[in-house]
């Protein structure tokens, strides 16, 4: 009788199992499909001179077969090993070209059919578009002509894609440089092969800190395929279709030609590698080639970056960020630290930023010295760039501008918190120069920049366009975002007339395009986009401000049913947040977001679940404070149940939200927190955590 038991249990099992490999898809209830398979707003980008809009119609979610693909997982890269590029792509389906400002809509002909468009770049001179569009085995170069509004295929060309963007125009708008696959190559090794021999590491007697990382080679198999997929051919192509080989191949990062359209700078990585560091780190050649491919100069070639510490701004020792200064024909940039890379170095410099020009064998000069870690540089003029520098322990951060042409020290022009976003100045506006470069937007005396700003506030974010004197630090605000709309500015095409295009939306008005005159505040329409979402209905949005027991103020949004009336009661609610760290009240109890905008929802949006009766609170504020010389992490599980305690009882007063049913997600450092919370509170019933990272061990202290 025992053994028949056993027997039945077994055969119930594998029963069991084997139903459970014939189960199909399921899907979610009718009313989250509905809005799961609403169209995506078009993806909108106009030319530099202001002349022609393109639309790419997109993919609202990826299809099973594209989800379905096969995934390598090598040195911190996901890829199609089908394709040679990467596996997660939100792809394009067809493009519209319309000429501003209200020109007719031109489809785009000669598109290949079930097109997966990306990586869509406007020529120098706007005269054509290029596009990869990625096949069932390759991805290919494509041209559109914006003048006919047809495109066609650049023939014989694989583009090697696992690093990025594998295309770049050269300034004649004649001429790309692309990352191609190397004809040729073979076979793909062989993933079953038996080892011969043990898998062998060395630090060099060497102690450093170690952060984690996803998808590291783990073996010489790894290591072959990462060789193999990535390596690269850099390429001279011609829009005849005649291809010139530039250099030997390589493992090629990045590939990026001059402003004169001379020279490139290529990006190579080698040997040895890591099991314990993504591919960013592994060893780094950089070098400049002529249009020939003959290499002029070397300018750097830095070993493994394995002895890095784990402060958030260290940096490697030696030359890096080599770039291109785009202000100039052909000079080349790059930053060295000053403090060994260490932040906790005490330093009175931190960075250098060198430039050496064309023909390269010279001796590299000076431009700056930055007391703070380098961020950025925008080029303008001989007499006008703009640094950016940060200190990540206590969150500083520091514009300055610096004249080139007269050799004049960095002179500050903000200083300020990076998070404080009320005192946030805005972004410089950044236009083509004459060889098709993008360089700060500015008079003829190189006095006068554009900020472009989100425009926080307390009463929530107002996005803005300021004119800005950057010797006398005097500004004028052109215009500015009013309710009962939210509106970003998208770009300024005549600075002299302040004409600019802006999107602008409302609660119940999805995002459309509009040419906005800030003199005259005329505004014409340039798009017409309708809203995806109608079946949704009437969906109640509220911005919640509320305070922590601690006194800081915290924000939310709270989603409702569309046909919720407040004598319905309170509602099972779903609560989702990411954590942020702060290292001052004041900052963390700034309001976030607006009331205004539309309501978009992606794919891991909580907002779907208001079709099943919940109430959602989105975006919750959870701060994790750590002022002066605490860390926010010292009390991070206090902190963390007292803003989520405060979200409730904010939710509790109103009357929505039923304390008892309460359901948390997040994804990442959110999906960290919800396991906290269900670990350390009895806020929740359940929880949903995304993607996250589990072990913080080197930067969590806790007192349980």
């Amino acid at each position: 009788m025992k053994i028949y038991c056993l027997t039945l249990a077994l055969w119930g099992a594998t029963l069991g199992s084997t139903l459970a490999q014939d189960l199909p898809y399921q899907m979610p209830p009718r009313a989250i499909a509905a809005l799961a398979d609403a169209p995506a707003t078009p993806r909108v980008s106009f030319a530099s001179n202001g002349q022609w809009m393109l639309l790419q119609d997109v993919q609202a979610m990826p299809a099973i077969q594209d989800l379905s693909q096969p995934e390598l997982r090598v040195a911190g890269l996901r890829i199609n090993p089908r394709t040679n590029g990467a596996s997660r792509v939100n792809y394009a389906t067809n493009l519209r070209l319309r000429r501003l400002p209200e020109g007719k809509e031109l489809l785009v002909q000669g598109l290949p059919a079930k097109a997966r468009i990306s990586d869509v770049q406007w020529s120098p001179d706007n005269t054509k578009v290029a596009f990869t569009h990625t096949t069932a085995d390759h991805i290919e170069l494509w041209i559109v002509d914006v003048a006919s509004a047809s495109a066609r295929l650049i023939p014989n060309l694989f583009l090697n894609g696992i690093f990025g963007i594998p295309y770049e125009w050269v300034s004649d708008s004649k001429t790309l440089v692309a990352k191609a696959v190397v004809s040729g190559r073979g076979e793909a090794p062989n993933t079953l092969v038996t080892p011969s021999g043990p898998i062998v590491q060395e630090n060099s007697g060497r102690t450093a800190a170690a952060r984690t990382y996803q998808d590291l080679l783990k073996n010489s198999t790894d290591e072959r395929l990462f060789d193999y997929y990535g390596l690269t051919q850099v390429v001279k192509v011609g829009l005849d279709g005649r291809m010139h080989p530039l250099g030997q191949p390589g493992l090629i990062q990045q590939v990026s030609t001059s402003p004169n359209g001379r020279f490139v700078l290529v990006k190579r990585r080698h040997r040895p590698y890591s099991y314990t560091l993504p591919f960013y780190s592994f060893p780094l050649r950089v070098e400049v080639m002529n249009m020939e491919g003959l290499v002029v100069k070397e300018l750097s070639d830095q070993p493994l970056a394995d002895n890095v510490p784990t402060s958030f701004d260290a940096v490697p020792i030696g030359p890096r960020s080599h770039g291109w200064r785009e202000d100039a024909p052909n000079t080349v940039f790059w930053v060295e630290a000053q403090d060994g890379g260490d932040p906790k170095t005490e330093a009175a410099v931190r960075d250098r930023i060198y430039a050496l020009p064309a023909p390269f064998d010279g001796q590299a000069q000076e431009l700056a010295a930055l007391p703070l870690r380098f961020q950025n540089i925008r080029w303008g003029t001989d007499k006008l760039a703009i640094v950016e520098g940060s200190r990540w322990s206590d969150r500083h951060e520091t514009t300055w501008t610096l004249d080139l042409a007269t050799k004049t020290s960095l002179t500050p022009l903000f200083d300020r918190s990076a998070q404080d976003t009320y005192t946030d100045p805005g972004t410089p506006f950044m236009e083509r120069n004459a060889l098709g470069r993008y360089v700060l937007a500015t008079d003829a005396n190189s006095a006068t920049i554009y900020l472009l700003g989100a425009g926080a506030s307390a009463e929530g974010d107002r996005p803005f366009v300021d004119e800005l004197d950057v010797r006398t630090k005097k500004s004028a605000r052109w215009w500015r975002s009013a309710a009962p709309y939210y509106e970003v500015p998208v770009t300024i095409l005549d600075p002299s007339k302040h004409v600019l295009v802006t999107r602008r939306e409302s609660p119940q008005e999805v995002p459309n395009y509009f040419l906005r005159d800030a003199r005259t505040t005329k505004l014409t329409a340039l798009t017409k986009f309708t809203n995806p979402y109608t079946s949704l209905g009437n969906l109640q949005k509220q911005v919640l401000k509320y305070k922590r027991a601690d006194g800081v103020d915290l924000t939310a949004n709270l989603y409702l049913p569309p046909n919720y009336k407040k004598e319905d009661g309170p509602l099972p609610t779903l609560m989702e947040a990411y954590p942020v760290e702060f290292k001052n009240k004041k900052d963390a109890g700034q309001v976030k977001g607006s009331p205004y905008t539309f309501t978009r929802l992606n794919w891991g949006s909580p907002v779907y679940w208001v079709t099943q009766g919940y109430a959602v609170l989105q975006g919750t504020s959870i701060p994790i404070v750590g002022e002066g010389n605490k860390e926010p992490n010292d009390t991070y599980v206090e902190q963390l149940t007292a803003s989520a305690k405060a979200a409730i009882d904010e939710g509790q007063r109103l009357g929505v939200v039923d304390p008892k049913r309460v359901a948390v997600m997040g994804h990442s450092y959110g999906a960290f927190m919800t396991a906290n919370l269900l670990a350390h509170t009895n806020l929740f019933k359940a929880g949903i955590a995304r993607s996250g990272a589990y072990n913080r061990t080197l930067t969590l202290r806790v007192s349980r």
